[in-house]
C-alpha cells in the first residue's frame, strides 16, 4: 500500500483498505490455529464490533484488554477502534495491584479477558470481566451476514460513512498504554489516532513493506513496541501476521517462521538471546529484517543470531511516550541502493521521518553542539497527548512540543542518535556521575558472559558517605567477588566505578518484565530491602 500524501488517511480507514486488499490472501494467524484471510479478518472485526456496540454503553469511551497476543486479541483491538473506543491494554505480567491500580486510573468499567486466561496469570477482573467466549456466543445471524457483506461487497467509501469513520480525527485517542513500571509507578500514556498513524508510515518508510512480508507478532499488545508493530503495522499496511502468545517459547516461535515464511521479527535482545539457544537454524531462514529493541542491542547478540541464522539484528530506539519508535537503523535486505548510509552499528540510527531530535545540558535546556554528550529531547509527530489525568507530570516531560527521554546520548554530523545511559541508571558518587550500564557490561564480561547473556545488573541505594553505594545482583557463578573485584581494577575500571565485593548479591534469576526489559524498578526494591541495614550505619 502507497504511503499516503498530503493529508494521511486514518487509521481506521487504512485498516478497511488493507483488509479488503488482502482478499483471500492470509492476514492473520497464531498458534491457536487460527488462520484468516483479509476478508476473513475484516468480516470477524466487524462482526465483533456489532457486539460491543451492543454490550456497552454509548458513553462507555475506555475499555481494559487482558489477552495475550492472538489473532482474537488482533479483533478485539480493531473492532474497539472501529467504534471510536480506547483501548487499554492491561500487562498481564503485573503484579495484582498494578493490574488494579491501572484499572482505576483509566476508570474502566470492563476488561474483556477470558476465565481460562486469568486464571492462567492468576489475575482477577472481578465483575469488571467481559469474558472473550461469551462475547463470541452473542453474535446472530444478522451480525454475521451484515459483517460479510460489509466485508466483501459495501463500496469501501461508504464504508467509511456507515461506520462513521470519515468523522475520525486524527487527535482523537486511540489508546492508552501504560508504561512497564520498571523504574516507578505506572503511567497512562495516551496515544492518539495520529501518534500510531504517524508511526505506521514511517515504519513503511523504512521497511518498503509488501504483500509478501509476513510479521512475527511475539510482543505483548500491552507494550507500545508490540501494540504499534505487530497490531496496527499489519493491520493498516499489506503485511500478514502470525501471533503467539509467549515470546520466550523459542521452538514454537520458530515453527510458526517456518510454516508462515516469516520475513520480520521484532523482539528485545532478552528474546533474541532465546533463539539464538533454543530455535533450529533451518527456521529462521525466510527472516528478512530482525529488530532488538527496548533494552541496549549489545554487538555480542547480533554477533551470535547472525552466526546462526544467517541475517543480523538492526538496533532501534523508543519510548512508550513516542508511539514509540524514534529512530532505527536500516536492515541491509531493506536498504535502497543509491541512497545516504541509513545504518551505524554502535548507534540507535536516524530519526525517522517526520521526528527531531536535539541535546541538551542535563540540568537546563540549553542546546549542545554536534557530538556532546547530554540529555536527549524528540518532537514530532509521535509525542504522546500527555499522561492520562496527570496535566503535572506531562508538563514536566513535554516541553514546547518536545519530549524528555531521560536518556543520555550524543548525536553525530549525520544525525546517527548513540543512547550512552539513562539518567535512571547512573550514581552520584562522590559527585561524579557513574554509569551503571558501563560498569555491568565490565562485570558480565568479566564473568564470561556469551553471547551477550546477561549474568548480572547493576543498581544502586543511598550511601551515607558517598552518596550512592554501587549493588550487583547476579546469578549464581563460579567465580568470588572479590575475583571479580581485582579484575575489574585490573582492567582499568576508575576506582570509583568499581563496586566492592560486599556489594555482590546472588539471586536465582534476573527479574525481567513481560515486555523483555530488565525490571529496573524491583531491582532497585531489592536492593534496598536487602541492604538497608548496611546503608543505615
Amino acid at each position: 500500500m502507497p504511503i499516503q500524501t498530503g493529508s494521511p488517511m486514518v487509521l481506521q480507514r487504512l485498516l478497511l483498505r488493507a483488509c479488503r486488499s488482502a482478499g483471500s490472501r492470509l492476514k492473520m494467524a497464531d498458534s491457536l490455529g487460527t488462520r484468516l484471510t483479509g476478508r476473513e479478518a475484516l468480516t470477524r472485526i466487524l462482526a465483533a464490533k456489532s457486539v460491543l456496540d451492543r454490550v456497552l454503553a454509548a458513553d462507555e469511551k475506555m475499555v481494559g484488554v487482558l489477552l495475550p497476543p492472538t489473532a482474537g486479541a488482533a479483533i478485539v483491538n480493531a473492532a474497539l477502534a472501529l467504534s471510536g473506543r480506547v483501548a487499554v491494554n492491561l500487562n498481564y505480567t503485573a503484579s495484582q495491584a498494578i493490574v488494579d491500580l491501572c484499572i482505576d486510573r483509566a476508570g474502566l468499567k470492563h476488561v474483556i479477558s477470558s476465565p481460562a486466561f486469568l486464571s492462567r496469570v492468576k489475575l482477577d477482573v472481578g465483575s469488571k470481566l467481559l469474558d472473550a467466549g461469551d462475547l463470541r456466543k452473542r453474535l446472530t445471524a444478522f451480525d454475521k451476514v451484515k459483517a460479510f457483506v460489509h466485508a466483501t461487497i459495501t463500496p469501501v467509501g461508504l464504508l467509511d460513512k456507515l461506520l462513521k469513520l470519515d468523522r475520525i480525527k486524527p487527535d482523537d485517542l486511540l489508546a492508552v498504554i501504560f508504561t512497564s513500571g520498571s523504574t516507578g509507578d505506572p503511567k497512562g500514556v495516551m496515544l492518539s489516532v495520529e501518534n500510531v498513524g504517524s508511526q505506521v508510515r514511517a515504519i513503511d518508510r523504512v521497511l518498503h513493506l509488501s504483500p509478501a512480508d509476513v510479521a512475527l507478532g511475539v510482543l505483548p499488545f500491552f507494550h507500545v513496541y508490540g501494540y504499534t508493530t505487530t497490531l496496527w503495522t499489519p493491520l493498516a499496511l499489506e503485511p500478514g501476521v502470525v501471533y503467539h502468545t509467549d515470546p520466550r517459547e523459542a521452538q514454537t516461535v520458530g515453527r510458526l517462521a517456518r510454516e508462515y515464511h516469516a520475513t520480520l521479527l521484532m523482539a528485545t535482545p532478552t528474546f533474541l538471546r532465546y533463539y539464538t539457544r533454543r530455535t533450529p537454524a533451518e527456521d529462521f531462514s525466510t527472516l528478512e529484517a530482525v529488530f532488538g529493541s527496548a533494552e541496549k542491542l549489545p554487538k555480542e547478540v547480533s554477533d551470535a543470531f547472525e552466526k546462526r541464522f544467517g541475517v543480523r539484528p538492526s538496533e532501534a530506539y523508543g519510548a512508550t511516550e513516542l508511539s514509540p519508535l524514534v529512530s532505527v537503523n536500516v536492515p541491509v535486505s531493506r536498504h535502497v541502493p543509491g541512497r545516504p548510509v541509513d545504518a551505524r552499528e554502535g548507534t540507535v540510527g536516524q530519526p525517522i521521518f517526520g521526528c527531531r531530535a536535539r541535546i541538551t545540558e542535563r540540568d537546563s535546556l540549553k542546546e549542545l553542539p554536534i557530538g556532546e554528550e547530554g540529555m536527549l529531547w524528540i518532537s514530532g509527530p509521535n509525542v504522546m497527548q500527555g499522561y492520562l489525568n496527570r496535566p503535572d507530570l506531562t508538563a514536566k516531560a513535554v516541553r514546547d512540543g518536545w519530549y524528555c527521554t531521560g536518556d543520555i546520548a550524543k548525536l553525530d554530523a549525520d544525525g546517527f542518535i548513540t543512547i550512552t545511559g539513562r539518567q535512571s541508571r547512573f550514581s552520584k558518587i562522590g559527585g561524579e556521575m557513574v554509569p551503571h550500564l558501563t560498569i555491568e557490561e565490565a562485570v558480565n564480561e568479566t564473568l564470561g558472559a556469551a553471547e551477550g547473556e546477561l549474568l548480572a545488573v547493576v543498581t544502586s541505594v543511598p550511601d551515607v558517605a558517598k552518596g550512592e553505594r554501587l549493588i550487583v545482583f547476579h546469578v549464581p557463578i563460579p567465580r568470588d567477588p572479590e575475583e571479580v573485584v581485582k579484575t575489574l581494577i585490573q582492567r582499568g575500571l576508575p576506582k570509583l566505578w568499581v563496586p566492592s565485593a560486599d556489594s555482590f548479591a546472588e539471586i536465582e534469576e534476573l527479574p525481567i518484565l513481560g515486555s523483555g526489559k530488565l525490571d529496573l524498578r524491583r531491582l532497585g526494591d531489592m536492593a534496598r530491602q536487602r541492604f538497608a541495614a548496611e546503608n543505615a550505619t
